[in-house]
């Protein structure tokens, strides 16, 4: 791959109180806490929004007790959505891909932001790291069978 220049997109180096976003580091203690309907995982905030000003945020994710049940079709309104696997492994299903999509421990995934989908089986030892943009999002419940996520003809 060739080194191609990219220009740069504001005056730099930036003095720290000029900064694009703030300093921060997690400190390893930061507390766990449940997050919504999903009681077998807990989550530990990574400081990011705080830091982008709500433009990123970073969550770490573990499991608290086995999988028992899919999450359910629904979709989450940001930009952008990774999930990167540090332990275990999660499997998802998404509207308009014919297969499950497995990411193990050491793998990462860009999730289509906006897409519809389904948590449908992970490890009782998985821990991850979500990256989204924004910070804050809504996340919208489709409920229904497998295919109440698929989109209409006149949706495309």
């Amino acid at each position: 791959m060739e080194n191609t220049p990219v220009p740069t997109r504001y005056a730099g180096p930036l003095s720290l109180e000029s900064a694009l976003s703030q300093l921060a580091v997690t400190d390893a203690s930061t507390p766990f806490y449940r997050d919504g309907p999903l009681a077998n995982v807990e989550f530990r905030d990574l400081g990011l929004s705080t830091a982008t000003g709500g433009q990123i945020g970073a969550r770490h994710l573990r499991a608290v007790a086995p999988f028992e049940q899919p999450t359910g079709w629904h979709w989450h309104d940001m930009t952008a959505h990774i999930n990167i696997v540090l332990r275990g492994w999660i499997r998802f299903r998404y509207a308009g891909v014919p297969h499950d999509v497995t990411v193990n421990a050491g793998e990462c995934l860009s999730q289509p932001a906006g897409v519809a989908h389904n948590v449908v089986g992970r490890s009782d030892d998985l821990e991850l790291i979500e990256i989204n943009m924004p910070a804050n999002f809504a996340t919208i419940d489709l409920g229904g069978p497998l295919d109440a996520a698929q989109p209409t003809p006149t949706e495309r």
